[in-house]
């Protein structure tokens, strides 16, 4: 049970069977490589053989030729710029109003008191039923989309900083104050730092959500974008086509969660990286 190392201390010996199950991160790529392969692979196989109908859930090929297709032809580019120009949009102007708005109401108490039952309001407001009220307000351009895309961003980037700011640890937050900080520097040394995990946690999700308004609002009325190719392609039962727009979307979801991921690496630069990971 114990073994004795170099310097005589008797330390406890880890069995090989309660180590937890580490992959390299390495190693990671190959292994989603061959899961999605193996998801390919099925998609392809089910519908061939009929289990899936190909007239509802399309055929891999097709589906990948289409996207081949849209960007040899250049038919997607104008749609998917208005598509991300509406989702970058809603992502920071949503992002910078929540974390503004969520670090003065974390910082006054009168204010918080004042604003909660109407912050608990508009949360609790399905946003998506705003988007006619956005297309009368803003029109069928990208300012109605944008406009949708920030009230869905708003809240999970608010409520992450209100909540990071507020866990600051009273401990720390005594002793900063009893050397003398001031208050600009409390809030540069003290609570940003304990936000920050918060809000990128927060962007993370909002990636997504900033995607959804832009395409939601496309869906309600518009003349160009990804969410317009799919309410196309819906209207004649194109279904590879459908496909086709989800995978582009998704892919670009992928790329600037990708982006955000990298500028919280650069950020937080004294959060441990881990090279391995381990089951949830």
């Amino acid at each position: 049970m114990f073994k004795v190392n170099e310097s005589n201390t008797v330390a406890p010996r880890v069995s090989k069977s309660s180590r937890p199950f580490r992959i390299h991160a390495g190693n990671l790529v190959w292994f989603h490589a061959v899961l999605f392969v193996a998801i390919m692979g099925a998609w392809y196989g089910m519908t061939e053989t009929e289990i899936l109908p190909k007239f509802f859930f399309g055929e891999p090929l097709k589906v990948a030729l289409r996207i081949w297709d849209w960007f040899v032809g250049g038919e997607i580019y104008h749609h998917l710029g208005i598509t991300l120009s509406e989702t970058i949009l809603a992502f920071v102007l949503g992002s910078i109003a929540a974390m503004v708005l969520g670090l003065w109401l974390a910082l006054s108490p009168i204010a918080s008191a004042l604003a909660d039952p109407y912050i608990k309001a508009l949360n609790s407001m399905p946003r998506v039923i705003l988007a006619p009220i956005f297309a009368v307000w803003f029109g069928l351009g990208i300012w109605s989309k944008v406009a949708l895309g920030v009230t869905l961003v708003f809240f999970v980037v608010f409520f992450n900083v209100y909540q990071g700011i507020k866990e600051v640890s009273p401990v720390v937050l005594a002793n900063t104050r009893m050397l003398g900080a001031s208050k600009s520097q409390l809030l540069r040394a003290v609570y940003l730092p304990s936000a920050t995990s918060w809000v990128f946690s927060s962007l993370h999700t909002s990636v997504g959500m900033a995607f959804v308004g832009a395409v939601v609002g496309e869906y309600l009325g518009s003349a160009g974008g990804v969410g317009y190719l799919i309410l196309q392609a819906e209207g004649i039962f194109d279904i590879d086509t459908v496909f086709a727009g989800i995978v582009v979307l998704t892919v670009f979801a992928l790329i600037l969660d990708t982006i955000v991921g990298a500028i919280e690496k650069r950020l937080l630069v004294w959060k441990p990286s881990h090279a391995v990971t381990e089951p949830l």
